[in-house]
């Protein structure tokens, strides 16, 4: 069936609003529920070991399903598309699947993000084809640490190896994510900073967060932004900078010695769901509105069935329209649903 024509629209009118008054801005796409990491937090090993089914090649979208849906998102006002996975380099050929979405008409970003084990060798050519930023999972620069929240997998240098491919390849500004958990990790912020200090690389320490259900998550272990800013400017002064954007998640500071940037991403101390512009695309097609929910709608049965863009569009628009998420900041006051109810990060892309 030949793909209908899709005429872009003013920002004004073609951005859906949710109940609560947020327009959709940001897609992250998965395109690969598979890693070669077990992190705890994410893939425990116990749970996803060897036996475990993950989605066949069939299951998941193609990537001319992935364009196609990226195209009716970009056409009701979203303008940054993000990859992920899983491990999203994983994927054969996703850099074809760059270029196919670095073509989209009224996109003005397209990210990556990636846990960087596989990145040197795929910089050059992502960046040929279009991608404009990578974001690089590391949690720590201590090799046994690095082991250990990895799921038992060394590769600390071939990280590093690969920030510096997707800077010289000009993927950038990059930015390194690091979930902190105190008593697990907190030694690892300092000598991260300082590692990255004045590369033009920018941290983002994010608290750690109860996402899916496996991750056995304790309040206990979370390091409040506000204790790691403190600590940081014990080291190195820092100051505010404004959001890049409306809805920016981290809250970014910068050295006032001119060496950089670092960010703080608060979702359980300062939850910012009145700000949430993102959706969620599973590799298997379903649309999900928060990082934290139960359930979402399927678009890969109605596309595969033959539904044309119209229909397709008007499924997106309404799924959006009927948003209400708010769990962190349900969390927050003890609303929030049961453990058991909430998709895995690992499903949706974090």
């Amino acid at each position: 069936m030949a793909e209908a024509v899709i005429t872009p629209l003013p920002i004004a009118e073609r951005s859906p609003q949710d109940r609560l008054g947020r327009r959709l801005r940001d897609l992250r796409i998965s395109v690969m529920d598979r890693c070669n990491f077990r992190c705890p937090y994410c893939m425990p090993r116990e749970t996803y070991g060897d036996h475990y089914r993950f989605l066949s090649s069939t299951e998941r979208l193609d990537f001319e399903e992935i364009t196609r849906l990226a195209r009716l998102f970009v056409a009701l006002g979203t303008r940054k598309l993000r990859l992920t996975g899983g491990e999203p380099l994983l994927r054969t050929g996703i850099a074809d699947l760059v270029g196919e979405l670095s073509t989209i008409e009224g996109l003005e970003d397209l990210a990556l993000t990636t846990n960087g084990i596989l990145l040197a060798d795929q910089a050059v050519r992502l960046k040929a084809n279009g991608l404009k930023r990578v974001t690089v999972s590391l949690d720590s620069l201590d090799p046994a640490t690095f082991k250990s929240l990895s799921g038992g997998f060394d590769g600390v240098e071939r990280v590093l190896e690969g920030i510096a491919a997707a800077r010289e390849a000009g993927l950038g500004p990059v930015k390194v994510n690091t979930v902190v958990q105190r008593g697990v990790n907190e030694d690892s912020i300092l000598p991260l900073v300082e590692h990255f200090r004045g590369t033009g690389v920018t941290v983002r320490f994010i608290e750690y967060m109860d996402v899916g259900t496996c991750n056995r998550w304790d309040a206990s272990r979370v390091m409040p932004s506000a204790a790691i800013k403190q600590l940081l400017e014990a080291s190195w002064p820092l100051e505010a900078v404004d959001p890049t954007y409306p809805g920016e998640v981290a809250e970014r500071y910068r050295f006032v010695d001119g060496a950089g940037e670092v960010g703080f991403i608060s979702s359980v101390s300062q939850p910012f769901c009145g700000a949430c512009n993102r959706a969620r695309l599973s590799s298997a097609g379903v649309l999900y509105t928060c990082l934290f929910a139960g359930t979402g709608r399927d678009l890969r049965g109605p596309l595969r069935a033959g539904e044309d863009d119209g229909a397709l569009l008007e499924r997106i628009r309404s799924a959006w329209t009927e948003r209400e998420d708010r769990y962190s900041e349900l969390r927050a006051i003890g609303r929030h649903q049961r453990a058991e109810e909430r998709v895995e990060m690992f499903y949706i892309g974090g």
